[in-house]
């Protein structure tokens, strides 16, 4: 009887390939449900091999934890970190879970918002959820396609380590499309937007609005913020897919800005406010700050705050940094003397000017470190009514100011330059003259008699000076033709005691001169040349 040996049975190696990474794949997945303490007794008992790949993973669940920790593990510890950036990190990690929410965070300028909340936490939510679409707007298209452009490229620089790539036909700064591994287009993806542009087609699972707000003059017009309240009700609100979220992220600016106005509407308590001054001021503080703590001490302590204060006044300090804007009590102007008198370029159409005058207050010079060139145009009516009709001011030296003074007498046929001569009186003048034969020698004075030149020596205090121009805008004698949103602001927020800009100070010399119905020029001197007549 013949036996025979049976053949050894050989595994199939793609079998046990399979077994060994379903075997790894269960293993990570217990080691990754472990706590912080239980990981690391394994890893100080683990051989150098083990501890090699516990370290990958530990590098993968950084990357999947937060925006902050992916940050720090993408550019080897070198992003910044601080408390308040981990509160923005917690928000977005509560919508990646899956909760719709409603989010506003409101925090001084320089303070690391932009970053984490425009770009390093909106790159994060896409690597947790490839198949969402993100928007992203702020104040100007321009600043919106930075971050895009920001997003894109870390994409493209750290796609295979938090698992996303962009679609080959899809790679726009402003708007592309994410891509599966096989290289298809899948949902996912970003578009941006400048406020008051167009969001159209897809709709966002997540919505950030950044900075929305470019400045204060756009914070103090009406008119601006009308136009960022209709697109964010009627635009951005349109898109949100349901179950969507919206962060709001902002510097305060004005009681009527974006969070101003979101926090008075019908929906306020369905908003999460993270409010964040610069000092702890309420035992509500979301950072459980002790009253008088910075917020970033590390980078903005007591002192560097207080400094920032003195520098940039109060009124920007309780509304830039403080998070709480307000205007001022004990203003010389008050809002509705402006707002309520108002009239628009077409209504003034109908308006006959009897006098009309440019002034102008000089500045110390050109360049970041003096102040602006203050140039008002302004005219007065038979009845005592005066019209404020063009505010040309800004920050230009003596060989630009003097042209741009004469434009502007020519543009409003003015009668007179009122011009305060406490420093520099008769330098202004000769580049008033000056200026005034050069657009002549070019033609531009179209035959037009130079206005008269007359000097103002601003004895009395500005309080003094400024008080009876405010009191005829109280009795609705002062009609600003359009906005001025850079003159209007100083105007109301300008205390007794502080310094006066210049374009108030031109301003009230212009509203001052034209006040009195009985003068014609300087004081009871007629001109000579009879320019005013029939113009009364």
């Amino acid at each position: 009887m013949t036996t025979t040996t049976p053949e050894p049975v050989i595994p199939d190696t793609d079998d046990q390939v399979a077994e060994e990474a379903t075997e790894y794949l269960r293993l990570r997945d217990e080691y990754r449900r472990l706590n912080r303490a239980q990981r690391r007794r394994i890893a100080a008992c683990a051989t150098h091999k083990v501890r090699a790949v516990l370290a990958q993973i530990e590098r993968e669940m950084a990357l999947e934890r937060s925006p902050g920790s992916m940050a720090a593990i993408l550019t080897d510890g070198k992003e910044m970190q601080a408390r308040h950036l981990d509160l923005i990190d917690r928000v977005f990690r509560d919508i990646a879970r899956g909760h719709s929410r409603k989010v506003l965070i409101t925090m001084p300028p320089r303070h690391g918002k932009s970053r984490r909340a425009a770009r390093w936490a909106p790159l994060w939510f896409l690597s947790r959820h490839p198949d969402r679409r993100v928007m992203i707007a702020s104040y100007s298209a321009d600043l919106a396609d930075d971050h895009g452009r920001w997003i894109r490229d870390a994409i493209v620089s750290y796609g295979p380590h938090i698992g996303l790539a962009l679609h080959s036909g899809s790679k726009a700064a402003n708007r592309f499309d994410l891509a599966d591994p096989d290289g298809n287009r899948i949902e996912g993806g970003l578009v941006t937007a400048g406020v008051g542009g167009g969001l159209t087609g897809k709709g966002a699972h997540l919505a950030i609005v950044d900075d929305p707000i470019k400045d204060a003059a756009d914070a103090e017009s009406p008119t601006m913020r009308r136009r960022l309240w209709d697109w964010w009700t009627s635009v951005l609100n349109t898109r949100i897919e349901p179950g969507g979220s919206i962060i709001v992220i902002q510097t305060r600016w004005h009681e009527q800005d974006l969070a101003g106005k979101i926090l008075e509407g019908e929906d306020a308590d369905d908003w999460i406010r993270l409010d964040l001054p610069a000092i702890c001021d309420s035992p509500e503080d979301p950072l459980g700050r002790d009253i008088g703590q910075p917020l970033w001490p590390i980078r903005y302590g007591i002192k560097a705050l207080e400094k920032i204060r003195r520098a940039v006044g109060e009124r920007v300090w309780w509304s830039l940094y403080m998070q709480k804007p307000r205007p001022l009590e004990g203003g010389v102007w008050k809002w509705p003397w402006i707002t309520d008198n108002r009239i628009t370029p077409m209504a003034f159409r109908g308006v006959d000017l009897t006098r009309t005058v440019v002034a102008v207050d000089q500045a110390g010079g050109a360049g970041d470190t003096h102040d602006e060139t203050g140039i008002i145009g302004a005219g007065r009516t038979t009845d005592n009514q005066l019209y404020v009709l063009a505010d040309r001011s800004a920050n230009m030296g003596a060989d630009t100011w003097g042209h741009e003074a004469c434009r502007l007498a020519i543009e409003l046929q003015a009668d007179a330059f009122v011009v305060e001569d406490n420093f520099g009186g008769d330098q202004s003048a000769q580049i008033i003259r000056q200026a005034w034969r050069d657009l002549e020698r070019s033609g531009e004075t179209n035959g037009l008699l130079m206005p008269r030149i007359i000097p103002v020596h601003a004895k009395q205090g500005k309080k003094l000076r400024a008080e009876p121009i405010a009191q005829l805008a109280a009795q609705a004698l002062v009609h600003h033709v359009g906005e001025f949103p850079r003159l209007e602001g100083q105007l109301v927020t300008w205390l007794p005691g502080m310094d006066s800009p210049d374009r108030m100070d031109a301003y009230v010399h212009a509203l001052t001169e034209l006040a009195d119905p009985a003068q014609e020029g300087l004081g009871s001197q007629y001109y000579s040349d009879q320019r005013l007549r029939g113009r009364r």
